[in-house]
């Protein structure tokens, strides 16, 4: 045999070894525990004393259904026998010996050749051989070894069976499991005193009428409150369905909208895009159309004669784009400016005569320049002193232009440029007659439009043949140079008046021709002013 926790060879006890066959029925026998002796175990307390030598518990130490089922089982139970083959240790040189109760072999007898082991060297080997002896000197006296074997073996399956514990151990082992065992008997003596302090507890703490009778109402109320909270949390439910399918429909809602809102801003800036290239259209229309006003507005304060012909002064002299008319003494003025100036102003009477539609009675202006003539018209005398014109009329030369050679200095042989300058005098008088009589539109400053009209226009100074104002347009003898620079000044001033008069005359259709009436006006009152001497001024 050998000790089942640390495998060391053991040496059973000699009543082990001697136990008769009545004394091992014995000892098999009174290892099974009958059901009449189970039902006499008593439960016993800290203290050791039975729980039947005290008071009577209220309640019983087990429910009876633990009996009943342990009646059942009890019917049914059969012999705890643990059988077991307990192997030899490794290296061991020992034949292993057959069990008798094998299901194929039968007892084998050994003989006392076939029983004594080889020789060891070993220790080990050698307390084996010592304990095979001893067997061997004994069975003789006790029986067959192989009886005695099987009935040990069989005492230590009956006892391993009936515990946790693989038996047979060593006296070491068995210290060792002595001393846990005592530790668990320890902890399992405190639980049971748990275990009884709280039965007492609980026997001690069972409940009155009136506690149940109040518990039983408490539950009805939470068995109440519980049906109310359970109805609630099922319309909870229903309400929560309600609100998910709304917020579902509410989601799909949304999402349109959200593709509403993206397609809106599409189209939105696709309009902004469109407005853009409107506005920016508009705005470069508005510029153009706002410099073409201006343009126009330029243009229509432009007058293409007072371009054509600038009338002013230049001290005592009057000029006409800038060619001074008339002659002192000091400063000298040449007659070739002098005789290109009245070139410039017979082609200013022409145009404006042309532009009034007027017809001269009697002359027809020449203008040539430096070399302007003007024809004087006769036609033959009737027998009653009227001129008719069936005849071939008779033109006489007229000059506007003089070389200044006079010879031996005498002034009364200007007789062509005086005739000339006199003609010249009454050709404006006719055509300032003319405008005279010529009844002027008036503008309507808040319509635009000419309705009425207003007397016609009287030139500024008085022509009576040679003489203009008070001054004599001739080269006589007595005439000096300053009366004819003046006489120069006032035929220029009527000329500015009458292109004022023209000019108001071409801008009656536009809308501001009111305005450039008055500026007309305005503009022959300073031609007057201007080109007067400063003794004429008012």
């Amino acid at each position: 045999m050998y000790c089942q926790k640390c495998r060391t060879p053991l040496k059973l006890d000699g009543s082990i070894e001697s136990l008769n066959p009545a004394a091992f029925d014995l000892l098999s026998s009174s290892c099974y525990i009958s059901k009449a002796s189970v039902h006499k175990l008593i439960a016993l307390d800290s203290t050791g004393k039975s729980l039947s030598d005290g008071a009577t518990s209220s309640r019983p130490s087990h429910p009876p259904e633990r009996r009943d089922h342990y009646d059942r089982s009890s019917k049914h139970a059969t012999p705890p026998v643990y059988r077991r083959s307990i192997p030899a240790p490794r290296g061991s040189q020992l034949n292993p010996v057959p069990r008798a109760d094998s299901g194929n072999m039968s007892f084998v007898m050994l003989t006392e050749s076939q029983v004594t082991p080889p020789p060891v060297i070993e220790n080990t080997a050698a307390r084996s051989k010592q304990n095979h002896t001893q067997v061997q000197s004994r069975v003789p006296e006790d029986g067959s070894f192989v009886d005695q074997v099987e009935r040990t073996t069989r005492l230590f399956e009956i006892v391993s069976a009936r515990s946790d514990i693989d038996h047979p151990i060593c006296v070491e082992c068995t210290e060792l499991l002595v001393e846990g065992l005592q530790k668990r008997l320890a902890g399992s003596t405190k639980e049971r005193d748990a275990y009884i302090s709280f039965l007492r507890n609980l026997n001690g703490s069972v409940p009155t009428a009136e506690e149940l009778q109040a518990a039983e109402k408490s539950l009805n109320e939470s068995l109440e409150a519980e049906r109310a909270s359970f109805a609630e949390l099922q319309a909870f439910e229903q309400e929560k369905a309600v609100l998910d399918a709304e917020i579902a429909a509410l989601e799909i809602e949304s999402r349109q909208l959200d593709a509403d809102e993206e397609s809106f801003w599409r189209s939105r800036n696709a309009f902004s895009l469109t407005l853009n290239e409107f506005q920016n259209e508009r705005d470069a229309l508005n510029m153009r159309y706002d410099h073409d006003s201006q343009q126009l507005e330029r243009l229509q304060r432009t007058n293409v004669y007072n371009d054509a012909f600038c009338i002013g002064h230049d001290g005592y002299f009057g000029t006409i784009n800038g060619l001074r008319l008339g002659r002192l003494a000091n400063p000298s003025v040449d007659w070739p400016e002098i005789n290109a100036a009245w070139g410039q102003t017979a082609l200013l009477l022409a145009t404006m005569a042309e532009k009034l539609g007027f017809q001269f009675q009697g002359y027809r202006l020449r203008p040539l320049g430096s070399n302007s003539r003007i024809d004087k018209i006769e036609y033959p005398v009737q027998a009653s002193g009227q001129p008719s014109e069936r005849g071939a009329p008779k033109a006489t030369q007229l000059d506007l232009f003089s070389s200044g050679d006079l010879p031996l200095n005498i002034p009364w042989l200007h007789r062509r440029f005086d005739s000339g300058m006199v003609a010249f005098l009454e050709c404006l008088r006719q055509l300032g007659k003319f405008v005279e009589k010529t009844p002027a539109p008036v503008v309507s400053p808040r319509r635009g439009q000419t309705g009425a009209t207003a007397p016609g226009l009287k030139l500024p100074y008085e022509i009576k043949r040679d003489r203009i104002g008070d001054a004599s347009i001739k080269l006589g003898f007595n005439q000096n140079d300053e009366t004819w620079t003046r006489a120069c000044k006032y035929t220029l001033t009527c000329c500015k008046f009458l292109l004022a008069h023209a000019s108001n005359l071409a801008s009656t259709g536009s809308s501001n021709s009111a305005a450039v009436a008055a500026a007309a006006v305005a503009a022959a009152e300073q031609a007057r002013q201007t080109t007067a001497s400063p003794n004429d001024r008012p």
